[in-house]
């Protein structure tokens, strides 16, 4: 294989948000690393696991700061570069805000690929920014063994929007807003078994931007808002129910899914970041008697670029997931609820 034909994800141990650090590893290091000193401004910081940080400037507006980057998922340059640009923007649609400007940041073995493949990546991740209405300002780029991109992005929100994985309330409804299997789907192109039409399937999900959290946050009864990616659906779920400190209960037969997500993962096509999730947090994960071990890995399938878990009102539900699909996200599901309790997941069958 030459240096103009070779295959990106074969230069990576991992691909997409599968390449996080495990939940457990990632607690373990952030442990005792809530910010010290007089930062009664830092209204986000990484207490609670969520999307960004935010920073309050004056009495209205805060500043909210992000930044994620993985190895590809992809071998399309142009694909890889919009799907790292679309899941790092994301962040500041979690938490109610709008993106601004982003920086690039940029790994990459200059050995092993052309500089034109490097131009895809980038020009990638830039249509997505101008997509989203924000410039490339700038970045940071350096010589590694593995292709590494994604962003730093800046956004802005009224402090009143503001939307933390924290803040759910007892009986609220659990919206998701796009299908899982991402993970599932990357595996089977890594073994040559996705088809076209899947591929399609997920650069599309991939690339669809979760603006609709910009819209959301401005509804009093949309209470709390993250998005799912590495730590798949209940482990994201897990992160607001143990922010809000309450249960959730997941009902799986309400669950969005590509369309052969079920079908791979009964053949076992899944990732390794599926298992390092269930490891790190399956002890507070309840499931029902008999579920089989594929379905679990739908639960646990790390999320490159996925949808946001919106808790809202449950009165207010359908009207609120009636918006979502409207602003071009047809797979929305109401897919649980919140209830006071210990916090933890609970799978209703």
């Amino acid at each position: 294989m030459t240096i103009q034909n070779i295959k990106l994800t074969s230069l990576a141990h991992g691909g997409g948000c599968g390449c996080k650090l495990a939940p457990s590893v990632l607690q373990q290091l952030l442990a005792g690393q809530a910010a010290a000193g007089p930062y009664a401004r830092l209204l986000v910081g990484v207490e609670t696991g969520d999307d960004a940080a935010v920073w309050q400037l004056d009495d209205h507006n805060c500043i909210i700061a992000t930044t994620d980057f993985f190895m590809p998922i992809v071998d399309d340059p142009h694909d890889f570069g919009r799907i790292a640009a679309t899941n790092a923007i994301s962040d500041i649609y979690a938490m109610g805000g709008q993106p601004i400007m982003a920086l690039a940041i940029l790994g990459i073995p200059l050995d092993k690929l052309p500089l034109e493949t490097v131009r895809a990546i980038l020009a990638g991740g830039a249509s997505v920014c101008a997509a989203a209405g924000i410039p490339v300002a700038g970045g940071h780029s350096i010589d590694t063994p593995e292709p590494i991109y994604g962003l730093a992005v800046i956004g802005t929100c009224r402090k009143e929007n503001l939307r933390r994985n924290a803040d759910a309330k007892p009986g609220d409804a659990i919206i998701l807003t796009k299908p899982l299997g991402v993970g599932i789907y990357s595996a089977a192109l890594k073994k040559g078994m996705l088809s076209g039409d899947g591929y399609a399937e997920m650069v599309a999900t991939t690339t669809l931007l979760n603006r609709i959290g910009t819209k959301l946050a401005e509804d009093e009864t949309v209470h709390a808002i993250t998005d799912v990616t590495g730590f798949g659906l209940t482990g994201h779920a897990l992160e607001l129910a143990r922010g809000s400190n309450l249960s959730i209960d997941i009902h799986a037969d309400n669950l969005p899914l590509l369309r052969d997500a079920v079908s791979f993962a009964q053949q076992g096509i899944v990732t390794g970041a599926s298992g390092r999730n269930w490891a790190s947090f399956g002890d507070s994960v309840e499931l029902p008697a008999g579920f089989a071990n594929w379905q679990r890995d739908l639960l646990t399938d790390p999320q490159t670029s996925g949808g946001l878990l919106v808790s809202c009102a449950a009165e207010r539900a359908d009207a609120i997931l009636q918006t979502i699909t409207q602003a071009g996200c047809p797979a929305a599901r109401k897919i649980g609820h919140a209830q006071a309790g210990p916090p933890m997941i609970r799978v209703v069958a």
